[in-house]
Formats: structure tokens, C-alpha cells, sequence
């Protein structure tokens, strides 16, 4: 320590510590500075500012609404009720279009179903019996289709079945090697999306402000050629999800559709379009449905369909951003910060790491002693130098003396006219030689 200010172990504690700038000419250092500099650089301006677009200020929670509309028609035989035509009314589930659609592709039909008695299918295990203890009476059948009766009967003459009481006949399982429903491939699907940004009190709408009534009655959505249609066929949302239609349609299947919208609200906003994609999230989708009648004897029947189709699930997201001077703020500090990160490291490695790093951390690093001690070692110095500067005056005066003094007296003497001597100094005995005896050396003229 070469000062230390007053105040014991504690005054360490209200020590000042200064940066000191030092010039190393190290290549190897310098060069990973630079390449650091240009790495943070790179981050900034790329990363941050193109890529993420730190300085906009962003709503990544949009109100969305969507409403969806099929349109098509397609003509199938429905079981013994012969051939039917299925239109929008049919085969759209449901009627009125919201998130999640259900296009029927293909259907088992079973007609005229009336409660009563009947043997219950072979493909059910549980009902499977040799006599009647095997069918107690009053018990559901196991994923069946009614209560058994207590009586086991010849389902067909392979196969012997518990009789059970429920709509009969039962379901008929006989799938059709091909979807019912083939047109369905050129069914449309109008998707309208609307989303508002809260945020920034901004809202847009996924389809065209045209004053053509015929516009979305002919056009059909293509990204490059037409993205603003938002009228989608079936077969190109099929196969933009990865499968083929046929494949598809013959036992169902769930298909995503994502709308997502990337809004940069410092450009106009007919820039701000949405971007869709597709997916296939299932395999195999069904469900059940039944229309009830009563014939003229007011009999109650009705007409069970198992339907095979595609599901859509409609999912919107998106963000908006603009600029804003906070988060600009804060992504130009984050990135001078990293700068000075850069200079840290190449400190660490050049005080740590570096052959020469001793002379490095002397070279950095200086203590500087307390304001007190400097200034008694100041005063000290002046006195020494005051000291110097009379000693050094003292040796001119004595020269005069001795050789300018002296012989002016003793030429004074001569003459007559020095009437006293000079005051010699204490110490300086070769002085006190009168100036008689100098006289008495000189030779007479």
C-alpha cells in the first residue's frame, strides 16, 4: 500500500475506485475485441432490430371472429331410402359455421330403425352366446346397442346372438370401399376472419373491400396470385396439409387451419394480410347421427347415418407492432451494454490469460496515496528545495568576496581612501589577513 487513508480496517470501505485507459499494442486481443464488436454489431442490427424489431412497441393478444360457409352438392344412395341429394344443409356440421366445421365425406346408413326385438350384432364380443344363461336377462350389452332379453338366437347361420330390445334392425357396420361423398374434393369453404389489435385500437379483415358482388362467388384463394380470396377448395386444403382426399375422406380425419397475421403497423395498412397454413392434426373421425318420422300407424321410426368426414379446426393468431421510444430506448442500451461486455472480456483475457498478464495488471492497476500524505510530501520537497536555492546563493556571494571585495579594499588602502574592511563571514579565517600584508606582497611602482 503505498497510502492509505485514516480510519483503520473500515476506510477501505470508502475507497474510490477510477477506470485508467491503457494502450497495448497485443494483435491477438485486439483482434478478438473487433471480432466481438462486430459479433454484438451484428446482433443489434440484425437480430434485434430486423428480425425481432426491438424498437416497436407490440399486441400479441388480437380478438379474433370467425365465420365459415361450404358450399357444393353432391348426389349418394342412402341405404334402402335410395339416392339423395346432399347439399350445405347435409353434410355441414354445424349449419351455422363457427371455429370448427365437420364436411361429411362419406356415411353408413341404416333405414327405418323401430324399437323392439332383434338379435344384436356379431361384431359385438358380449353378445356372443351357445344358450340362453349366457344372454341374463335385463343386462346392457357391453358397447352393444340394447338390454338382452334372456334369450340366445341364430344371428345368421354362423353366428349365434343375444336377442336384445333397442332400434332394429341394428346398425349395420358394412363400410364402402370408396367415400360416398367423392365431390366433396370440389366443395368450397369461405373462411371470414376478422381481427382488432386493443392495443393500438386497429382492426382488419381477411377479405377484400371490392364493390363486386360477383367477386367471391368467382374467385378461389391461391397465395401467390390471389391472398386476398379467402375461399378455399377442399382438395387443395387436403393436400396443402399433406394427405390426398381419397385417402381422407373415406374414414375421416381432422385437418388445422391457421390463420396467422404479422402486422407492422409503421407501414400503411394494406400491407397487413394474413398468412394461412394447413396440417393434419387425426386420422379417423366419426359420429352418429339420427332423423326421426312416424309412419301412418304413428309408429315411430328413424334413419341412423354414421358419418365419415373432415374436420377443420380454425385457429387465428397474429401480433402487431409499432414504433415506440421505450422499447427502442431499451434495445439500444441492451446492445451497448453488450459492447461493454466485449471490453470486459477482453480485459479478463488480457489480465488472466496473456503470457504477459503481470505486466499488464501493473501497468492497469495504480493506487494512488491519500490527498495528506501528498500534501506533507509536497511541503517537504518545497523546503528541501528552498534549502538548496540559499546554498546556492551563499557560493556566489562568497566568490564576489573573494575575488572582487578584497582587491577593490586593498586598492582602497593604497590610495587612501578605504577607510574600513569588509564584514567578513564567520567560518572563513583565510579573511582575516590584513589587507597590509597584501600590500606588503605587492611590488612598489
Amino acid at each position: 500500500m503505498m497510502g492509505a487513508a485514516p480510519g483503520g480496517q473500515c476506510g477501505g470501505l470508502l475507497d474510490y475506485k477510477t477506470a485508467k485507459f491503457a494502450l497495448t499494442r497485443n494483435r491477438r486481443v485486439g483482434l478478438l475485441h473487433r471480432l466481438l464488436q462486430l459479433g454484438v454489431l451484428g446482433y443489434l442490427l440484425g437480430w434485434v432490430l430486423l428480425v425481432r424489431k426491438g424498437y416497436q412497441d407490440t399486441d400479441l393478444a388480437p380478438r379474433a371472429a370467425v365465420v365459415t360457409k361450404l358450399k357444393g352438392a353432391a348426389v349418394a344412395q342412402v341405404g334402402g331410402a335410395g339416392r339423395r341429394l346432399w347439399d350445405a344443409a347435409d353434410y355441414a356440421r354445424p349449419p351455422q359455421g363457427e371455429n370448427v366445421l365437420f364436411l361429411v365425406t362419406n356415411f353408413i346408413a341404416t333405414a327405418k330403425q323401430a324399437q323392439g326385438t332383434c338379435p344384436e350384432s356379431p361384431s359385438v364380443l358380449d353378445a356372443m352366446c351357445s344358450e340362453d344363461a349366457d344372454c341374463p336377462m335385463g343386462s346392457p350389452v357391453v358397447r352393444g346397442n340394447g338390454i338382452k332379453t334372456g334369450k340366445c338366437m341364430m344371428f345368421n347361420t354362423t353366428h349365434s346372438t343375444c336377442e336384445i330390445y333397442g332400434w332394429c334392425p341394428v346398425e349395420n357396420n358394412t363400410l364402402p370401399r370408396k367415400p360416398l361423398l367423392a365431390e366433396a374434393e370440389n366443395f368450397t369453404l369461405f373462411i371470414k376472419n376478422t381481427v382488432h389489435f386493443t392495443k393500438f385500437n386497429f382492426s382488419k379483415c381477411n377479405t377484400l373491400q371490392t364493390n363486386d358482388p360477383t367477386y367471391f362467388k368467382s374467385c378461389t384463394y391461391d397465395p401467390f396470385f390471389n391472398p386476398s380470396c379467402p375461399v378455399f377448395r377442399v382438395r387443395d386444403m387436403v393436400e396443402a396439409a399433406g394427405e390426398t382426399f381419397g385417402d381422407l375422406a373415406l374414414l375421416g380425419g381432422s385437418i388445422g387451419v391457421r390463420i396467422e397475421w404479422d402486422c407492422d403497423l409503421d407501414y400503411p395498412a394494406t400491407q397487413c394480410q394474413p398468412q394461412y397454413s394447413f396440417s393434419l392434426q387425426d386420422r379417423r373421425y366419426n359420429f352418429r347421427t339420427a332423423s326421426y318420422y312416424w309412419d301412418s300407424q304413428r309408429r315411430l321410426y328413424r334413419n341412423l347415418l354414421k358419418l365419415y368426414g373432415i374436420r377443420f379446426d380454425i385457429s387465428v393468431h397474429g401480433q402487431a407492432g409499432k414504433f415506440s421510444i421505450i422499447p427502442a430506448a431499451v434495445s439500444f442500451g441492451t446492445g451497448i451494454a453488450f459492447f461493454g461486455a466485449a471490453t470486459v472480456f477482453c480485459d479478463l483475457v488480457l489480465l488472466y490469460l496473456d503470457a504477459k498478464a503481470d505486466f499488464y495488471w501493473k501497468e492497469k492497476f495504480e493506487e494512488v496515496p491519500y490527498v495528506a500524505q501528498v500534501e506533507a510530501g509536497a511541503l517537504s520537497q518545497r523546503e528541501d528545495e528552498e534549502g538548496s536555492d540559499q546554498q546556492e546563493l551563499v557560493v556566489p556571494r562568497q566568490q564576489q568576496i573573494r575575488n572582487g571585495s578584497r582587491k577593490g579594499c586593498c586598492s582602497s588602502l593604497r590610495s587612501g581612501a578605504c577607510t574600513s574592511l569588509p564584514t567578513i563571514p564567520s567560518g572563513y579565517a583565510a579573511w582575516e589577513k590584513p589587507c597590509s600584508e597584501t600590500r606588503r606582497d605587492q611590488p612598489e611602482m
